[in-house]
C-alpha cells in the first residue's frame, strides 16, 4: 500500500483536492442558491435537488470546459510550435526528439502498448489519443455548460415573468459566449505564463522546470 501511494501520489493528491473543491463549491453554491430563492419568496431546495439545477451545472462545466480546451490546445500546439528557452517546449534546434520517434518500429516489442503492436488505424488514433480525449472532454463540458446555462437563464426569466428561450437560442446569445471567453482567456494566459516564466525562473525538483543551473537559452526540462 505504501508503494502504491508513492507511485500514485500526484494523481491521488490532485483528485482529492478536486473532490474537496467540488464539494466546497456545491455546499456554498447550495447556500447561495437558497438565499437567492428566499429573496424572491420561493421555497428552498434540497442539496440533492440543487446538484441538478442550472446554477450548479452551468458553474461547474463552464470551468471544466475551459480547462479541457486549454489542455487540448496545449497538447496539440506543443507538438509543432516552439518557445526557445522554455521548459515546456521542444528544442527548435533538434531535428527529432524522443516524443517524435516512429512508434511503428516498436511493433514487435513485448512491452509496447496494444495499439502500437496492432498498427494501422488503431495506431493512428492512439498517436493522437491524448488530444482526442481532451477534445472530447471539452465538447462534453461545452454541451453541459450550455444545457445548464439555458436552464438557469430560463429559471431567471420565469421568475421575472419573461419568455423563455431554446437551447440553440441560448448558445447563439452573448451571455453564453461571454461566460466561455472570460474563462478561455484566463486559461490561455496561464499557459503563456508558464511557457514564458519557465525560461528565466526555476523550481528545484519539479519536472515543469529546467534544472536550476541550466542557462536561460536551454529549451526543454532537460
Amino acid at each position: 500500500m505504501r508503494r502504491f501511494f508513492r507511485d500514485n501520489g500526484l494523481s491521488i493528491t490532485m483528485l482529492t483536492l478536486f473532490i474537496l473543491s467540488l464539494l466546497g463549491q456545491s455546499l456554498t453554491g447550495h447556500h447561495e442558491y437558497n438565499e437567492d430563492r428566499q429573496e424572491h419568496h420561493q421555497p428552498e431546495v434540497a442539496y440533492s435537488e440543487y446538484l441538478t439545477t442550472g446554477h450548479f451545472v452551468e458553474a461547474t462545466f463552464e470551468n471544466w470546459e475551459s480547462e479541457f480546451l486549454q489542455m487540448a490546445a496545449y497538447v496539440m500546439l506543443t507538438a509543432f510550435l516552439y518557445q526557445r528557452g522554455s521548459s515546456e517546449s521542444k528544442d527548435p534546434d533538434k531535428a527529432r526528439e524522443e516524443v517524435d520517434r516512429d512508434p511503428s518500429r516498436a511493433r514487435n516489442r513485448r512491452d509496447a502498448p496494444g495499439p502500437v503492436r496492432r498498427g494501422g488505424i488503431v495506431l493512428k488514433l492512439y498517436e493522437n489519443s491524448l488530444f482526442i480525449a481532451f477534445a472530447l472532454l471539452f465538447l462534453f463540458s461545452f454541451a453541459l455548460h450550455a444545457a445548464g446555462g439555458v436552464n438557469e437563464y430560463n429559471s431567471e426569466q420565469r421568475e421575472h415573468g419573461q419568455p423563455t428561450i431554446t437551447f440553440w437560442q441560448y448558445v447563439a446569445g452573448s451571455r453564453f459566449w461571454f461566460e466561455s471567453f472570460q474563462n478561455w482567456q484566463s486559461e490561455f494566459l496561464s499557459v503563456a505564463a508558464i511557457v514564458l516564466l519557465s525560461i528565466w525562473l526555476r523550481q528545484r525538483g519539479s519536472p515543469e522546470s529546467k534544472p536550476v543551473d541550466a542557462p536561460h537559452g536551454e529549451t526543454g526540462s532537460g
